[in-house]
């Protein structure tokens, strides 16, 4: 059924609003997914902070040029549906990335991140979402600071157990 100008109208500002508070935008074809994928997928981003959107072409591309967004969704193939990451830029990246390995039918076609002006390729997109995420990369961070001390401490204690090994055997 036909969608009516007012539902038209308001379909843009919400597409216009979650474009201006994004830190992520991602453009994916989600033909031949199912609902379960689908409701699946929506649980993931909103657990991301995220959310997934779904308008027409025509509406994606006039709030695209109205926010100064250099893409053009009539010219991407297949239903074309948006995900906006709130929180950060890689976690609604990472989560469709690990969706689309389990389910072929979800394609990235490509996306936005804040801090770059231009659509990156699904390629680039891909390859963010195969990066460690904030945790993990403080995680590394941490081990690589406290692993000499902790390297210093154990070699401090061998040099003791060993010195009490030897005075005990001198006892003996």
């Amino acid at each position: 059924m036909a969608k009516t100008k007012e539902q038209k109208r308001s379909i843009l500002e919400e597409l216009k609003e979650k474009m201006a508070k994004k830190k992520a935008m991602i453009f994916v074809d989600f033909k031949g997914l199912k609902v379960k994928d689908l409701s699946k997928l929506r649980r993931e981003l909103k657990k991301d902070d995220s959310v997934f959107m779904v308008a027409k072409k025509t509406l994606m591309k006039i709030a695209l040029e109205e926010n100064n967004i250099k893409a053009d969704p009539e010219k991407m193939e297949g239903e074309i549906a948006l995900v906006f990451g709130f929180k950060d830029e890689l976690s609604s990246i990472k989560t469709v990335y690990n969706l689309s390995k389990e389910n072929k039918n979800l394609k990235v076609l490509g996306g936005y991140i804040e801090s770059q002006p231009e659509l990156l390729a699904s390629e680039d997109i891909i390859l963010m979402g195969q990066l460690p995420s904030k945790q993990e990369l403080i995680g590394q961070l941490l081990g690589s600071i406290s692993a000499p001390i902790s390297n210093f401490t154990y070699v401090l204690q061998a040099n003791i157990k060993g010195l009490i090994r030897v005075l005990a055997k001198a006892k003996a």
